[in-house]
């Protein structure tokens, strides 16, 4: 029996158990400090459908393994190189092909297509990002999830919040909504505004912890007068709620241990920063957080307190706007940009103009189809890594379950480039596990990150503690206001553009990233006019795409769904990096809809 560890870009990087005999026949560890005995159908089923790339291929022709590491070593010459890596298959040895860039002195990407925006809106206020325990969510007695739809995206947190009143703040009725004793459906886009004006009626209400803010020497009387700087009635109009759902969500809140379970959707814009400092500075006036059962969990910085061999200077670039044209050879690891990154028809475009395009990878996807030399990777079955994760602290080995047919790991990948080019080899591959492990304090079969604190913050604020809370004290947004839309009807054989709709991108249930089941859909309320089965465009300054209508009562009427993953998402979304955090910024447009 074996233990190893789910290698996919989820928080819940479950424990899993299997044999070598027995494989790809697997089951929950559920003795795992973080898995609750059950595992996905992502990793259970999908996984091992997924089209693979099973042969190294140069300009289309079938080549060895060899012959396509000799020919990226070739292309590897050039004077101007980048590295773009992605994120669909975690494990810290994925960062490994840091150091052939350094050496050859390459340019890697800074950024993130992800959470950066609300990491860096956390910092601002906490000083770190550091990950809430789910023990702590276990013992609290209100959860209140924004804008994160749990039972997709962090299913193992369910039962942690089983029994507990529940607040659900998202502009879609999501399945953990419907479970909610108080759902509020807001306007997309407002999330700053919910956070800020609960914040004013709580303390007008006396509702701030004051023992808490003397405790922690903190003034609340300038983030007061920065809370009055908005007028509460066209606020309230604006987040599509009134007094008295604000009144309930204190009332509930009040006096109550609570945690507030954020997700990725809030901070898809330009200013996302702002919105999880609001949260946090709501959080603190409340005292809800550096407690026991209370805190704010968006996505933690899991590699806080480890020293990372991995980690290099030199040359780098945004991650979400990369200029590939600028580089006569492009090495794309584990990613497929093409589809995940916004505005595509740039992406291809500049793709194309690169000398040389080196997919290295496991699945065939639409970028692989467009690059000039073809590397297939192994997956996290087929190689040993070690596996962090944001939203837990347990530290995890990926153990060799199955010996791959055809795939190369980070790991032989970077030691053949960097000796076919003439430099030293790696030192082995035990050295860099070890170098991680090292730095973990063990719990019984397990390990434990070195940034663990069983109620973070307890002891101050910063990377030292030495640090006070900051609270927001400022807030731009120069995005175009909120236009009045219409229903959507039907011109027969013509052409009708309709209006401008909020663009919700969330994860969808049965794919990652641009991995596994993937769909043409394009959700919306059906009194917009449309039936199910339309095939409709949408469009905005950056591009256009045509979906096939899904018609929901869970939606709202000035807002429209498009899965991340879904085939053509990102040929309508913006290339902008965010104010703070280096972040896309995928649902910062307004699409049209025309019909035909």
């Amino acid at each position: 029996m074996i233990k190893t560890t789910c290698g996919l870009d989820c928080p819940d990087a479950c424990g899993i158990i299997t044999t070598i005999e027995t494989f790809p026949q697997i089951t929950a560890d559920k003795k795992h400090p973080t898995s609750n005995g059950a595992l996905c159908s992502l990793l259970n089923k999908h996984l091992f459908e997924e089209p693979r790339v099973t042969i190294a291929r140069v300009e289309g022709k079938e080549v060895s393994l060899e012959s396509a590491i000799e020919a990226t070593a070739q292309a590897l010459k050039s004077d101007k190189k980048l590295l773009w890596r992605g994120s669909g298959n975690f494990g810290v040895m994925q960062e490994i092909t840091n150091l052939l860039f350094k050496e050859i002195d390459g340019t890697t990407t800074k950024g993130t297509l992800c959470d950066g925006s609300g990491d860096a809106g956390i910092v601002e206020g906490r000083g770190v990002n550091r990950i809430l325990p789910p023990e702590q969510i276990a013992k609290a007695e209100v959860v209140v999830v924004w804008g994160k739809n749990i039972t997709v995206t962090a299913s193992h947190l369910m039962p942690y919040i089983k029994g507990k009143k529940l607040i659900v703040i998202d502009p879609l009725k999501t399945a953990i909504a419907k479970k909610a004793d108080l759902h509020l459906q807001i306007t997309p886009r407002s999330d700053f505004y919910v956070a800020t004006i609960l914040s004013r009626f709580a303390i007008m209400g006396d509702h701030e912890d004051k023992d808490f803010l003397e405790e922690f020497d903190l003034d609340i009387e300038e983030f007061y007068d920065f809370t009055k700087e908005f007028r509460i009635r066209p606020v309230l109009d604006h987040i599509g709620t009134d007094l008295n759902e604000m009144g309930k969500i204190l009332e509930i809140i009040s006096g109550k241990k609570t945690v507030f379970l954020i997700g990725n959707g809030v901070q898809k814009y330009s200013n996302g920063h702002h919105v999880l400092h609001a949260i946090d500075s709501l959080a603190i006036t409340l005292g809800k957080i550096a407690k026991e059962g209370c805190g704010v969990a968006f996505l933690g910085n899991s590699k806080l307190g480890f020293e990372n061999p991995f980690e290099i200077k030199g040359k780098k670039v945004q991650k979400a706007t990369t200029n590939f044209s600028a580089f006569d050879t492009v090495l794309i690891q584990g990613g497929n940009p093409v589809a995940s990154m916004p505005n595509s028809s740039r992406v291809i475009e500049e793709l194309k103009k690169s000398k040389t395009v080196i997919y290295f990878g496991l699945y065939e996807n639409e970028t692989s189809k467009i690059s000039d030399i073809i590397i297939p990777a192994k997956n996290f079955f087929e190689k040993e890594d070690i596996r962090l994760s944001y939203a837990h602290h347990i530290v995890s080995p990926m153990r060799t379950i199955n010996e791959s047919k055809y795939g190369i790991s980070e790991y032989e990948f970077t030691n053949s480039i960097l000796q076919q080019l003439g430099f030293d080899a790696l030192k082995e591959e035990q050295y860099y596990l070890d170098f991680w492990l090292n730095q973990c304090e063990k719990i019984g079969d397990y390990y434990r990150s070195p940034a663990y604190q069983e109620i973070p913050y307890a002891e101050g604020f910063g990377e030292d503690e030495d640090d006070k809370f900051e609270f927001i004290d400022e807030y731009g947004d120069d995005f175009i206001k909120t236009k009045q839309f219409t229903r959507a009807r039907k011109k027969s054989k013509k052409e009708h553009i309709i209006s401008e709709y909020w663009l919700l991108s969330p994860k969808a249930s049965k794919a990652l990233n641009t991995q596994f089941k993937r769909d043409n859909q394009a959700i919306l309320h059906p009194n917009l006019g449309f039936k199910d089965g339309d095939s409709i465009t949408l469009c905005s300054a950056y591009g256009e795409y045509s979906f096939i209508v899904k018609n929901s009562e869970e939606m709202r009427e000035d807002a429209i769904v498009v899965y991340s993953n879904t085939l053509g998402v990102n040929f309508f979304t913006p290339d902008i990096i965010s104010e703070e955090g280096d972040s896309a910024c995928y649902q910062e447009v307004k699409v049209s809809v025309k019909y035909l």
